[in-house]
């Protein structure tokens, strides 16, 4: 058995002798390069392995979100369930939220199927979630269709389980039952890489010249003997430590090199393909796994984009509806979310564009934007804004909720009050205040220009503001006719509110509105200007 374990190995066959891991291989694995090819093998690959990391960690890092529906369309987060302490936080005893999800993320992507034995309380809550590894389980199908699990421990005993008691999360499917595994599926692809691997490994620790070749001698050797021990003097002369030192050949030898060369070969092109092959396998961009031989500024922010929406979106709702199929009671009547806002948040102007633009249309509240930016809401920023032109009817407001509007109707109110800016006369009081807020207005949207002129130029904050509130007093004191006193001093303030909260940037207009209208009911003579 010796002769034939050296000659299977020699073949790429593996040790085929009684002790030898050939016949521990599960069947069908090696790939047509020789390559054995199994989820652990695949891993050996870098790209392999950060495709699986990237999928596994973005998983694990998204927040879980357990609500029930309102009647009027809303949602209402439950964080006192079971349900949200077993996903959200610890679902067994020896792992926490994270490492769990993480784990089953990898089971999925490798495997194409996670296992989660049940451990249910006497009351039906489930207790623990704990993992099973997919080589330790086997589904067995009966005769009517039906199956159940059969779990192997580590000493190799066995025991089976009623499907209800097993938690199966299936990648794709061709029987609705088992999963199907990406490795198994792209075999020959990753074994051509490995194969590719090993034998750049090969190359380098080789890497004495002359090598891979064969040796002209002009006479012949007195007989086999004498050729056995000049073959393995000269292998032992360049090889080991040896290797890089100059040959020597004597009696007329020559040596010649034999074979293509990796140039030749486009060995570097070919590994840089099975880079883009394995991102294309996980459908992970390239340039998340380190290859940007593609990639430019303009389109990584969408190939980001992509993978939110193309890739993690599907995993994400292969989890909640086996969650929901499989760990929630119908009567229960909730729903699970994984939440993707953190990962399409954007940069600071971007976000503060987009809560700019939802408060001053009335979706979004002040409140609700700094919860968003992990502040702590402020009692008096729960009202919903509302831009003046849209009253009730108008299109954008169907309906004229007075608390929703409380925080823009402020603003009128005030040219309307006992506090007018305007006093009582024989004009047009409603045209007279229309024309003061369009003032107001103008001075609020050339403040906020200003200052984001100077924050896209590159200047920082206090510079930005410096700059834009530099020569504005003027402007102020021209528009709304008051003391350049006042207007300075309205100045400062504004600019150091900003200073102190740039977050309040995103409705830097809608303060500046409701500051200059305060600052010019205090004039009781005060009047627009003509």
């Amino acid at each position: 058995m010796g002769f034939f374990s050296r000659f299977f190995r020699a073949e790429g066959w593996g040790d085929r002798s009684p002790w030898g891991s050939f016949w521990f291989e599960p069947l069908g694995s090696r790939s047509g390069s020789g390559a054995m090819v199994t989820a652990e093998s695949a891993m050996r690959l870098s790209a392999v392995y950060a495709c699986v990391r990237i999928l596994a960690e973005t998983m694990a890092t998204l927040p879980f979100i357990l609500y029930r529906q309102r009647p009027d369309g809303g949602k209402d987060r439950i964080t006192d369930h079971w349900l949200y302490s077993l996903i959200a936080r610890r679902p067994n005893a020896f792992q926490n939220a994270f490492e769990w999800r993480e784990m089953l993320m990898g089971h999925l992507t490798l495997r194409g199927n996670a296992y989660n034995r049940i451990i249910s309380g006497k009351n039906g809550k489930i207790l623990q979630l704990q993992p099973i590894h997919p080589d330790r389980i086997k589904v067995n199908v009966k005769a009517n269709g039906d199956y159940f699990y059969t779990i192997f421990d580590l000493e190799g005993r066995s025991m089976d389980v009623p499907r209800h008691e097993v938690w199966h999360l299936r990648g794709l499917s061709s029987d609705g039952i088992m999963g199907v595994s990406p490795i198994g599926m792209a075999r020959e692809s990753l074994g051509a890489a490995l194969a590719a691997q090993e034998y750049s490994s090969r190359f380098f620790a080789n890497d004495a010249k002359p090598g891979g070749g064969w040796i002209e001698f002009p006479g012949t050797f007195k007989d086999a003997e004498a050729r056995r021990v000049f073959r393995e003097t000269m292998q032992a002369a360049q090889s080991g430590a040896n290797r890089g030192k100059t040959m020597v050949l004597d009696n007329g030898m020559k040596y010649h090199e034999v074979g293509i060369t990796n140039r030749d070969a486009q060995f570097l092109e070919f590994r840089q393909f099975l880079i883009t092959d394995v991102a294309r396998l996980f459908r992970v961009p390239p340039h998340m796994i380190g290859d940007l031989t593609r990639s430019s500024f303009s389109n990584i922010t969408q190939q980001s984009l992509d993978f939110v929406t193309n890739t993690m979106r599907p995993w994400a709702e292969r989890w909640e509806a086996g969650i929901e199929s499989d760990l929630l009671l119908e009567e229960d009547d909730l729903e699970v979310e994984f939440d993707f806002f953190q990962m399409l948040r954007g940069d600071e102007k971007s976000r503060a564009d987009f809560y700019h633009l939802g408060i001053t249309d009335g979706w979004m509240n002040r409140n609700e934007a700094r919860v968003r930016e992990n502040m702590n809401p402020v009692p008096e920023l729960d009202q919903f804004l509302r831009p003046n032109k849209m009253g009730p009817g108008s299109a954008g407001d169907p309906q004229d909720d007075p608390q929703q509007n409380q925080g823009a109707d402020d603003i009128q109110e005030d040219t309307k009050n006992k506090n007018n800016i305007i006093p009582d006369s024989a004009v047009d009081t409603d045209r007279v205040n229309a024309i003061v807020m369009g003032v107001i207005g103008r001075i609020a949207r050339k403040e906020v220009a200003a200052l984001r002129r100077e924050l896209d130029r590159g200047a920082d904050l206090p510079s930005a503001l410096a700059t834009a509130y530099r020569k504005h007093a003027q402007y102020v004191t021209d528009s709304l006719a008051i003391p350049i006193e006042e207007a300075e001093g309205y100045c400062t303030k504004i600019s150091d509110d900003l200073s102190s909260d740039p977050a309040a940037l995103a409705w830097h207009e809608t303060i500046a509105i409701k500051r200059l209208s305060d600052l010019g009911k205090t004039y009781e003579n005060w009047a627009p200007p003509r």
